[in-house]
């Protein structure tokens, strides 16, 4: 019997009018919505539902937006009777498959990510960081001339593990702009920058995770019900402490989505349940592994069409 795992988004997975059909026809999925309104002290919802998208894509309400439109995804499904056998997300998204887990409560998790958010974007001035997606790169190589550049003088370091062939890297302006010059020293096609507010899961971003680590110490952590396989170290974390751990370093290392989707098939997951806005995961995915089942309930009308 296969198993099953789910997972969920992280940022840039975001779009205008998220959610809304869940909150309007699921009492659980708008239960969860309006209690993050009621966390925040703001309507989140509205700009959920209406945007407008300059102000959806600010990292501070991103994360919050994306985690409130996935574990309300994630609420609809529930009510379906269909559970997993692990869980994981992609960066944010791991706050998801916390909640998911029953790790974190969904209100801890919404004002955590709030504050994660506002952190990452004061960790460095605007327009000194920057990232950019690198196609076609040999893994080890590129690990080796972000070595070299950042030896130089210029911080870049590999900040997403995605897939085999897609790679983002993560650092300073110049250090990102070095290695999309030199990509083909790695092998790399082509390196693409991405619309970011910062240098993500870089090392840059290390005073963010010391104010995380503060915002975490006040947080209640419980034992997982289901295995949560953690970005830092694409294995199922365990033990409370060991959680919060992973969820400051992971702020500062790269995510090891490539790695994690390597482990779960390994463990006989055959079914990828990508729960929440959009459908990035289920695209990485399928570039490791074409045999696996692949479903997304990112609205209510793919809920409905699949369970």
């Amino acid at each position: 019997m296969g198993k099953t795992a789910f997972v969920f988004p992280g940022q840039g997975a975001q779009s205008v009018g998220m959610g809304k059909d869940f909150y309007e026809a699921v009492p659980a999925s708008k239960e969860i919505i309006d209690s993050a309104d009621c966390a925040l002290g703001f309507s989140l919802s509205s700009m959920m539902f209406e945007g407008p998208d300059s102000e959806l894509k600010k990292t501070y309400n991103t994360q919050p937006a994306l985690l409130t439109a996935s574990v309300a995804a994630l609420e609809a499904l529930r009510e379906k009777g269909v559970t997993p056998d692990y869980v994981a997300g992609h960066s944010l998204g791991e706050y998801s498959a916390l909640v998911a887990s029953g790790v974190l409560s969904f209100e801890d998790a919404v004002a955590t990510v709030r504050a994660r958010g506002e952190y990452m974007e004061a960790a460095v001035p605007g327009g000194q960081g920057a990232m950019a997606a690198v196609l076609g790169a040999d893994r080890t190589a590129l690990e080796e001339l972000c070595r070299s550049i950042t030896e130089g003088g210029q911080l870049v370091e590999m900040a997403n593990i995605n897939c085999p062939g897609q790679i983002v890297v993560s650092g300073s302006k110049e250090g990102v702009a070095a290695c999309g010059e030199r990509v083909k020293e790695a092998g790399g096609k082509r390196a693409i920058p991405l619309e970011v507010s910062g240098p993500f899961h870089s090392s840059l971003m290390k005073e963010a995770a010391q104010r995380l680590a503060d915002k975490l110490a006040s947080v209640s952590f419980q034992e997982p019900s289901v295995p949560v396989v953690a970005n830092v170290t694409a294995r199922p974390a365990e033990g409370a402490e060991n959680i919060r751990t992973l969820l400051v370093e992971q702020v500062y290392s790269p995510v090891l989505w490539e790695d994690t989707v390597a482990y779960l098939i390994a463990e006989g997951v055959d079914t990828f349940v990508e729960i929440g806005p959009g459908n990035v995961l289920t695209g990485l995915i399928k570039k490791m592994d074409k045999t696996v089942k692949l479903i997304n309930v990112n609205t209510l009308e793919s809920l409905s069409a699949q369970f």
